[in-house]
């Protein structure tokens, strides 16, 4: 029996950060194994809100790519591909643009939470208005059965389940309505200012970032509002600085900060500067590993080629189906789910 596919994507319009890693990265590095991985830098999604300039994408899919092999995603094991690569996502889109009733876009929560947060991009095209539907489309073309997402993302896979099950309660059944995969442990991790670590707020700490750009974030982070003075008893709880710690520091000194805090005995500058320590730590290995990575010739550039070349088979036979029960090739119906299960059991993944 097949193993059962899995995929998502991530846009590339910046660096990765700590939000990245805790909260979806390390689950794509866990279950790469498990699951035939579909992994893709979604190039076209990135154009939805950076359509104005368009000059980083490239360098900013090089890095992504750098990144996860860095990280540990395996090119070898899973599939890594740039989205614009695999032209048959955008017909997919087509199509279920011409099912999805306006009102199901409208209510997709972050359309209106970075229409109202991200002023410097002007957001009122359709592509951004349309970004559900391409999503949708890059799931549904590789079959998959299943996302690995943050709870915060549920409710947009949610929303191309919903889009799947109209595109076969209008054409017919063939598409695979996709499950969640989300983590046991939830990773929401705070950004330098509090709020949710984010490229577009401004309060990012990448993992990238030498050991002299994580002291300088980290020592600028907030930390609980309430603690005025280093006599006031803090609440580790709220405290940005503290949520960051324990993903990265030994459990014994987190703890030990944790007591200090709250019982007002060491101050907050103290806990930075072990943080600064703790993360840059972390960190090393990854540096290390993309340092090699990064010093080899057109490196993932050949990743990206070696995946096309396993999604777009993949891609090819999903369209040709799609068409088929959409009836505009004219051609017979496309094959039965059975018959088609018994089709991926033959395929060399």
């Amino acid at each position: 029996m097949p193993k059962p596919r899995i995929v998502t994507g991530y846009r590339p319009t910046g660096k990765l950060h700590l939000g990245h890693w805790f909260g979806n990265l390390q689950n794509m590095i866990a279950m790469q194994r498990r699951y035939q991985a579909f992994w893709f830098i979604a190039d076209w999604h990135a154009l939805t809100s950076h359509w104005q300039d368009t000059s980083h994408i490239r360098v900013f899919t090089e890095e992504m790519v750098l990144d996860w092999c860095a990280a540990g995603i395996d090119p070898s094991v899973s599939t890594i591909y740039r989205q614009s690569d695999v032209p048959e996502v955008a017909e997919l889109a087509l199509y279920f643009d011409m099912i999805t009733p306006m009102g199901w876009l409208e209510r997709v929560p972050s359309y209106k939470e970075q229409r109202e947060q991200i002023t410097d991009k002007d957001l009122s095209n359709v592509g951004f208005f349309l970004y559900p539907t391409l999503m949708a489309a890059d799931i549904a073309i590789t079959l998959a059965q299943a996302v690995p997402v943050g709870e915060d993302q549920a409710p947009h896979l949610e929303l191309t389940r919903e889009i799947v099950r109209r595109f076969n309660g209008t054409w017919g059944e063939y598409l695979v309505e996709p499950k969640a995969l989300i983590p046991e442990e939830g990773a929401r991790v705070p950004g330098t200012d509090g709020r949710k670590m984010s490229k577009s707020y401004g309060n990012a700490i990448f993992i990238s970032d030498s050991p002299e750009e994580i002291r300088a974030k980290v020592m600028s982070m907030i930390t609980d509002p309430a603690r005025k003075l280093k006599t006031d008893p803090g609440d580790p709880d709220i405290c940005p600085l503290q949520q960051i710690h324990k993903l990265v520091g030994a459990p014994d000194v987190v703890a030990e900060f944790d007591a200090c805090c709250r019982a007002a005995e060491c101050g907050c500058v103290a806990h930075k500067k072990k943080l600064v320590e703790d993360l840059t730590e972390y960190l090393r290995e990854f540096r290390e590993r993309r340092a090699e990575l990064a010093a080899v010739p057109g490196f993932a550039w050949e990743v990206l080629a070696g995946g096309a070349e396993r999604v777009r088979p993949v891609a090819a036979e999903v369209i040709a189906n799609c068409r088929r029960v959409v009836r505009i090739d004219g051609r017979e119906e496309p094959a039965s789910p059975s018959e088609r299960d018994a089709d991926d059991a033959q395929e060399p993944f």
